[in-house]
C-alpha cells in the first residue's frame, strides 16, 4: 500500500518541478525580449521580486547609486542605495540611517546574497539624485516603524522626494517599475 503513494507523490513532486522550470523558462524568454510580464491592475509595468526571478546564471556589479535588497529570515526583503565598492545606505531597524558594508548589510539576515534593481538587459537601474539624498541622510534618525517608516520608504524618499507609506517590498517593487518606466528584474551582486 506505501509503495503505490510513493509513487504517487514522486510523480505529482516531478510534475510539479517541471512546472515550475517551465514558468522560469518564459520568464526568461519574456526577460531577454524586453516583454513586460502580465500586468497587475492599472500598472504598466510589473516588478518582480527576487522569489520570483532566480534565474542564478547572471551577476551583476551594482554602481553608485542602484537600489539593492536582501532576504531578511526568507520572509521580508531589507532595501537600501549603493554607495560605492562594498558600501550601501540603509535605514536601519533602530532608525539610524547609516553607510555600512556588504557583510554588515547581511549581518543577522538569513540571506547570503544582495540582489540589484535591474533593466531586462541586466543594467544596473542608477538614480543619482538618490543617491545624493541617501547621503545627505547618513547619520539622520527617522522614528523607525516597520510598516509605516521602513527601509522601503527611506529609498523610495531618496528616489521621489516624497514621504509615503511603503509597507512592503511589492508595494516599493511597484513603485520602482514606474519610476524606471520597465519592469525591475533583481539580479545577484558582484562585489
Amino acid at each position: 500500500m506505501a509503495l503505490p503513494l510513493l509513487l504517487v507523490g514522486s510523480a505529482l513532486g516531478a510534475v510539479f518541478l517541471a512546472n515550475e522550470r517551465e514558468k522560469r523558462h518564459q520568464l526568461e524568454l519574456k526577460r531577454r525580449s524586453g516583454t513586460v510580464p502580465v500586468p497587475e491592475g492599472n500598472n504598466k509595468h510589473v516588478g518582480l521580486h527576487p522569489s520570483l526571478w532566480q534565474a542564478g546564471h547572471k551577476r551583476v556589479k551594482p554602481l553608485p547609486g542602484t537600489i539593492i535588497c536582501c532576504f531578511v529570515y526568507g520572509v521580508i526583503e531589507h532595501t537600501g542605495i549603493w554607495l560605492d565598492d562594498h558600501t550601501l545606505i540603509e535605514l536601519h531597524g533602530n532608525g539610524l540611517i547609516r553607510a555600512v558594508s556588504t557583510q554588515r548589510f547581511l549581518a543577522g539576515r538569513t540571506g547570503s546574497k544582495i540582489y540589484i534593481a535591474c533593466s531586462h538587459d541586466h543594467r544596473p537601474l542608477v538614480d543619482e539624485d538618490a543617491l545624493i539624498k541617501a547621503e545627505q541622510a547618513i547619520f539622520t534618525y527617522r522614528e523607525y516603524d516597520l510598516f509605516d517608516n521602513n527601509c522601503h520608504r527611506f529609498v523610495w524618499s531618496c528616489l521621489s522626494g516624497k514621504e509615503e507609506s511603503l509597507p512592503g517590498f511589492n508595494d516599493l517593487n511597484k513603485r520602482l517599475s514606474v519610476h524606471f518606466g520597465q519592469s525591475i528584474y533583481w539580479d545577484e551582486a558582484i562585489f
